[in-house]
């Protein structure tokens, strides 16, 4: 979890003060009420994206990958061949942030650009060999770990069901 500069700020002037004036009386704070606003399904399957990505952020710290990095070094293991533009379509990644994004892949070595042989203009994405590797242990981090919890949070038959709805909503929504 980030804490704000703000708050990080706040808590070294509360050390160098005086114990007396820290230990004031703070009326309890009522916790804001969400209301009709958990009734939306945006706001919930947001709340619950966030709550994966913490998580597996977690999981794979070691290796230092987000989970739009996973993903892509994911399609272009399945697609070898596959050009920048058709994986970042299918990602779902606006151009100047997936170049952004396979510069930082390349400059830690996971994934090559090449030029494609039969257009000068496009770049075909090839994995390196520390990129098999990096994504190895990382599917099994994120499967023994990551997607292990959701299993024992869902049950595996509303874990089929919720990645079928999920699709369902991705394909015709």
């Amino acid at each position: 979890m980030a804490v704000s500069r703000t708050a990080s700020t706040a808590a070294a002037k509360a050390k160098k003060r005086p114990a007396a004036a820290r230990t004031r009386t703070v009326s309890p704070v009522a916790p804001i009420r969400i209301g009709d606003l958990s009734d939306f399904l945006g706001y919930s399957l947001k709340r619950a994206q966030l709550r994966i990505f913490d998580d597996f952020i977690g999981c794979v710290a070691a290796l230092q990958l987000t989970p739009a990095q996973f993903s892509v070094l994911m399609l272009v293991d399945t697609n070898p061949g596959r050009n920048q533009t058709e994986i970042a379509s299918t990602l779902g990644i606006l151009r100047p942030n997936f170049v952004a994004m396979l510069d930082e892949l390349e400059s830690r070595d996971l994934c090559v650009r090449v030029r494609s042989s039969n257009d000068r203009r496009s770049h075909i994405l090839k994995l390196t060999d520390k990129g098999r590797a990096v994504l190895s242990r990382a599917r099994k981090l994120i499967e023994t770990r990551h997607e292990a919890r959701l299993k024992d949070l869902l049950g595996e038959d509303n874990r089929a069901l919720l990645l079928t709805m999920l699709g369902k909503i991705a394909q015709e929504f």
